[in-house]
Order: structure tokens, then sequence, then C-alpha cells
């Protein structure tokens, strides 16, 4: 996997888009990389267990929780099933729990924080269409690039050094 170093892409490709700053690394992989799939859902993770039971063919799951802080969208057990499938990583716009062990698991995950409670499961949500947060819309086919210095959002997939 090349080095992935989000201010070095900033500045080898200018036109990428910048998530406003506001997610933080969780998950056991600083940086990661790949073909954006969406899911967009309000305290109801069922999409969210829906597509990491699927093969993730190294894409990152972007999900826009609403920004809710009251809830959490992804645990330990779905974040153990996206390193199954092989996603590369998820971003949740809202809350993620387990955090310790999330740490320890080889996936890249970003989040706003984190909820001890568990959401809902009312089959509520969409998937795959375009969603907006942090300044910025990403869709699925999109290239998500993730650090700890922030996520640029570019459309198709760049040349990166080893």
């Amino acid at each position: 996997m090349p080095t992935i170093i989000t201010p070095d892409i900033c500045d080898a490709y200018p036109d990428v888009k910048v998530i406003e700053p506001s997610l933080a690394n969780v998950g056991g992989h600083d940086a990661f990389y790949g073909p954006v799939r969406t899911v967009k859902c309000f305290e109801d993770n069922s999409r969210v267990k829906e597509a990491v039971n699927e093969p993730g063919d190294g894409a990152v799951l972007v999900v826009d929780g609403g920004g809710s802080w009251r809830c959490a969208l992804l645990g330990d057990m779905l974040a153990a099933k996206a390193v199954d499938n092989g996603w590369a990583g998820i971003i949740v716009y809202g809350c993620v729990r387990d955090i310790d062990i999330l740490n320890e698991t080889p996936i890249g995950i970003q989040a706003l924080g984190t909820h001890p409670r568990k959401s809902e499961k009312r089959g509520e949500g969409q998937r795959d269409i375009p969603v907006t947060f942090g300044g910025v819309t990403i869709a699925p086919g999109q290239w998500l690039y993730a650090d700890n210095n922030g996520i640029v959002i570019a459309h198709e997939p760049l040349t990166l050094d080893d």
C-alpha cells in the first residue's frame, strides 16, 4: 500500500476536496484509501450492517449519520465484519463505540466521536447516493484518502509514491 500523506496529496493535487476537520482516527490503521461507497442513515445502522456484510474489495464506506451524538453507528462486531470482507476503511459522520477494540482492529476508521449506546434497527437509510458533510459532497465511485491530517476526496484514483 502506498504511503498516504494527505498534505502531500493536497500539494500534488490542488483540486482535491478536503473534508472540514471534525473527524478523528479511531481504527487500527491511521492511513487508508479506496473507492467510495456510501450509506446515509440517522440513528439506525441497519444499512451500515448490510454494507459491511458484503465484499468491500478495498473500498471505503462513507457513512453520513447526520452528525448525531446520541448513539453509535459502528462497533467492534461490524468493524470486524468489515475487515473480514475486505473493506479498506470506514468514515462515520456520527459516533462509534467499543473504541478500545476499534483501536486494535486492522482497518481505517474515522468518526466524530464515541458513544456507548447502540443505534436503532428499523431498516431505514439509503445506500450508494451522494452524501454531504464537512463542506464536501461525496459520491460513490470517487476516491477517499485519509490519514491523521485529514480526509481528501478525488474524482479518480491518484498516483501516489510508495
